[in-house]
């Protein structure tokens, strides 16, 4: 959506459009900054400003943006902001991208050295391959702006090099420091740049400012890439599952545990998992239920606590185990109270709607006089003929019952109301209705 307008007058010099760009980069990041490159071109912006704040993230995602940034035929500025924010890692890229880049004071740029995914060192072979790429991608996006440029960009993958504000821009690393977006806007004033399309003059100082915000659609797939939200909906859609399967017919549950298990696919597709860890989350839920209808008094729900935390950590790489490195700055981590406070949340759930389940399907069946005591008053039909002293077949509450008539009753024909009076054993004694007392067995 838009957000509002300024500036927005009749002749008014072609719109400035502003996307915001925050947290790591993923591809619900990508895919809003393609939308908003395709909204400047139907607006018929001159010029895009990208406000950058992000710890970085997914390489080839961010050769995906750095692909739409360089093909746009409007100019796209990229602006890291606001202060004390940072264009690290694969932000640093996509900064060098821009057509012009500008930072606000505070901020910083770099510390761009491949990691893993969790933020792990790459073993030396595969490190330096990374290396050479990215210093060679560096290089061709700075050539533009010298060799002290190119030669800073180049550090801050080869050493993990950062620099404030001011050292960019004497590196001539960006273009401008600008503290406000009003500022940026009166730089940019007259500025020309070179896009895809051919050279496009900037005239900023007075022209309308549009934003164009992220899609609920967008903002639900960014949160669905922090692992504390998928490990929830994980948690949530088995437990869902689990509950109507055991009382099957109430479609909300199941409704509930397919939606949730369906985001938290989409987050485990982008989040980089060890699947053995899911294993484990699904075998807790497993030992849960056989613990109820095992004697182990317990065991197995502590085992599968045990388990299901152990295969929580491990799903996500936590470095609370062994062996794992703590994940690159600013990313999210896997919180350790949140995963014990709904494992011992979920196991009480299981255990409780297993064994409600298990009570129901145990509780004998009401008959004999329990059942019976219940029939006194109603009203039924003769289904034989039936003659004092002798008995005969009725219909009550869709049930045929033994019956025999009160004393000094008359003989009854097939069909006709009667009322139960009072149980002998496990027959019924009956009389004829009075007028108007007729009710439908």
């Amino acid at each position: 959506g838009f957000g509002p307008a300024r500036n927005l007058k009749e002749g008014a010099e072609p719109p400035v459009v502003v996307l915001h760009l925050e947290g790591a980069v993923t591809p619900a990041m990508a895919q809003y900054l393609e939308r908003g490159l395709r909204t400047a071109q139907h607006l018929q912006a001159q010029v895009v400003i990208v406000e950058l704040n992000t710890p970085g993230g997914s390489v080839d995602t961010m050769q995906r943006m750095i692909q739409a940034i360089r093909n746009s035929p409007i100019p796209v500025v990229v602006y890291v902001t606001p202060r004390g924010a940072m264009a690290a890692s694969a932000g640093t890229l996509i900064t060098l991208a821009g057509h012009l880049a500008a930072m606000a004071p505070e901020t910083t740029n770099g510390a761009a050295s491949p990691v893993g995914p969790q933020g792990e060192d790459l073993g030396e072979t595969l490190a330096e391959k990374a290396k050479q790429i990215l210093e060679a991608q560096a290089r061709s996006l700075a050539q533009r702006r010298g060799e002290k440029a190119v030669r800073l960009a180049q550090e801050t993958i080869a050493k993990a090099r950062a620099v404030y504000a001011d050292e960019a821009l004497d590196a001539g690393l960006i273009d401008f420091i600008a503290p406000t977006l009003d500022d940026l806007l009166r730089d940019l004033d007259g500025r020309t740049v070179e896009t895809a399309a051919g050279s496009v003059t900037l005239h900023t100082a007075q022209a309308p400012v549009r934003r164009v915000n992220p899609t609920p659609l967008e903002d639900l797939l960014a949160l669905l890439t922090n692992p504390n939200i998928v490990f929830l909906l994980l948690a949530i859609g088995f437990q869902a599952i689990l509950i109507e399967l055991s009382h099957p017919g109430s479609w909300v549950p199941g409704f509930v545990g397919v939606v949730s298990l369906a985001l938290a696919a989409y987050g485990l597709g982008v989040l980089d998992v060890n699947w053995f860890g899911l294993v484990l989350i699904i075998t807790a839920f497993v030992l849960f239920v056989i613990d109820v209808k095992a004697t182990t008094h317990g065991a197995l729900t502590a085992a599968g606590l045990l388990t299901f935390i152990f295969g929580a950590l491990l799903l996500f790489h936590s470095p609370l185990l062994p062996g794992n490195a703590p994940p690159a700055p600013g990313l999210p981590a896997l919180s350790l109270p949140l995963v014990i406070g709904t494992a011992v949340f979920f196991a009480g759930v299981s255990v409780g709607v297993v064994t409600l389940a298990l009570r129901a399907q145990k509780r004998p069946v009401r008959t004999g006089e329990e059942q019976v005591e219940t029939l006194v008053g109603k009203v039924g039909y003769t289904r034989t003929p039936i003659q004092p002293g002798r008995r005969g077949t009725v219909q009550v509450g869709g049930e045929l019952w033994t019956a025999e008539l009160v004393a000094d009753a008359p003989s009854l024909p097939a069909d006709v109301p009667v009322e139960v009076v009072r149980i002998e054993g496990m027959h019924l004694v009956v009389r004829p209705t009075q007028d108007g007392d007729v009710l439908m067995p």
